[in-house]
């Protein structure tokens, strides 16, 4: 069954292409070594597709009937493409991929992320779908009686990948503001999850027994359901959880299709994804105080809670200016900067980097707090802040810079709503209940940029610490009032 195996030089190809995988991912453990961690991802990729092409596709078609099964180095083949029409075809999803990256804006790349994952789940239904259709063509049958282990690794690819897919689908159109982010709370949800999922487990372990189109096809229907029911009860405070889970299943679904498709690199590839999304998404649970099971089960939203959007406008606060803070943190021996999605939606990283600069330069201590889940997808804070080529020893994970704020003189919030809510320590009836916070309001003051008094954080509920009587609200752009802090500090 395993073709590549055939060719020494395939199977040494596809080992240094997995070694430049687990190269990538050391390396993106660290922003300091990120960018050479996305080369030997390249690199890995590029010799992967190459190996692939070399081995499986003919440079013309072969020479046998149209429609007919040929041999070409030993891999069952149809006269459907040549190398020239799959270059063609890369070179138009390169193009639109190029193009895709140059436009996106930092603010898009979560909702981008999701549905990058959606592509990755479709495929895999696309390809097992084809494999079902006819077998024969990927070696996996003999006398149009599809093999055991081939059906398992197909039942099992086309189920996670429709629950990546539609699951990634509904992902996007959250992040992206095309459904509210409140959870969507079915009566009986869990039961009904369950129920669905033992019925597509029910049907692959029959599909074992019975190829019948009605089995294959029905497992399709149901597990894009299940996807689409795991992921609406989940509210918008959650969401960076559901990327790094979504990359995960899309791994699982790449690493199913590389059995079915006899591609050592793609199971090596999706075995690396999934692994790694499951322990990134173990960490993300740990950081927002979730239960990793019923992350994997759906809908871990808030059940109660406040309305989205209440606000409490009616509570006394104090605004300050632009003027004020530049004197406030130049006064200071230490300013820890809090930055969120509010700062990627006005794109001041650049300007906060040259706030921080002057207050350097002024004697001032600064460092940078990161949450886990700051921003819609894991690292988001971190992506923006390297970009704006803040230094890596100035910034600052939760559990590092947390006992520092009781001896911080000025904490500088940046749109970051949700991840300093004391509410989350205190109030059992919000839904961001029991999630680790930065304990800003420690702090001696606490500046805080809002563009209004009138809106909330993702997870739709106010902000306690926007009524603590060390907090000043500056309620502008975060951009342009950091601009203007910037000026002020001069």
């Amino acid at each position: 069954m395993e073709h590549v195996a055939a060719n020494p030089w395939a199977s040494f190809a596809y080992l240094v292409a997995g070694v430049c995988f687990i190269l990538a991912l050391r390396g993106l453990s660290s922003p300091a070594s990120s960018q050479r961690g996305n080369r030997f991802g390249m690199i890995g990729m590029t010799i992967a597709v190459v190996t692939t092409l070399a081995t499986h596709v003919p440079m013309v078609p072969p020479a046998c009937p149209t429609g007919a099964i040929c041999e070409n180095f030993g891999r069952p083949q149809l006269d459907i493409a040549t190398i020239l029409e799959l270059l063609a075809a890369i070179g138009i999803g390169a193009a639109i991929g190029i193009v895709t990256a140059r436009r996106i804006a930092m603010t898009a790349m979560p909702q981008l992320v999701a549905a990058f994952h959606s592509l990755v789940g479709l495929a895999a239904v696309l390809v097992a779908a084809a494999a079902f259709l006819n077998p024969g063509a990927f070696g996996i049958a003999q006398d149009g009686v599809i093999f055991l282990q081939s059906r398992v690794e197909m039942g099992l690819g086309i189920a996670i990948g429709a629950i990546t897919f539609s699951g990634s689908v509904i992902a996007f159109l959250k992040l992206n503001g095309n459904m509210g982010g409140k959870p969507i709370l079915l009566p009986g949800r869990h039961v009904i999850n369950l129920g669905l999922l033992a019925g597509i487990l029910g049907l692959i372990a029959y599909f074992t027994q019975d190829q019948s189109p009605w089995i294959f096809w029905t497992i399709t229907v149901l597990s894009f359901v299940i996807g689409f029911l795991l992921i609406v009860p989940i509210g918008g405070a959650d969401m960076p959880v559901v990327v790094s889970m979504l990359n995960s299943y899309s791994g699982w679904a790449a690493a199913a299709m590389g059995f079915t498709l006899h591609n050592t690199a793609m199971i090596v590839t999706g075995a690396l994804v999934g692994s790694s999304g499951a322990i990134l998404s173990y960490i993300m649970c740990r950081a927002m105080n979730r239960s990793f099971i019923s992350v994997i089960a759906g809908g871990f939203g808030g059940d109660s809670g406040p309305p989205a959007g209440a606000v409490a406008t009616d509570r006394p606060w104090k605004r300050g200016s632009a003027e004020d803070a530049a004197f406030l943190m130049s006064q200071a021996e230490q300013v820890v900067i809090v930055p969120g999605y509010g700062m990627a939606v006005a794109q001041a990283q650049h300007a906060l980097r040259e706030m921080g600069d002057k207050l350097k330069a002024h004697g001032v201590r600064v460092k940078y707090a990161i949450h886990p889940v700051a921003g819609r997808m894991p690292g988001h804070m971190n992506v923006l802040l390297a970009e704006a080529n803040v230094p890596y020893d100035d910034v600052f994970e939760l559990e590092d810079i947390n006992s520092e704020f009781a001896q911080t003189d000025v904490a500088f919030v940046i749109g970051a709503n949700d991840v300093t809510n004391p509410a989350a320590k205190t109030d059992k009836s919000s839904p961001i209940y029991g999630m680790p916070v930065l304990d800003v309001e420690k702090a001696k003051t606490v500046l805080f940029i809002k563009r209004s008094m009138g809106g909330v954080g993702y997870a739709g509920v106010d902000n306690e610490l926007f009524y603590r009587d060390n907090t000043m609200m500056l309620l502008a752009d975060a951009k342009k009032m950091v601009e203007e802090i910037v000026k002020s500090l001069d």
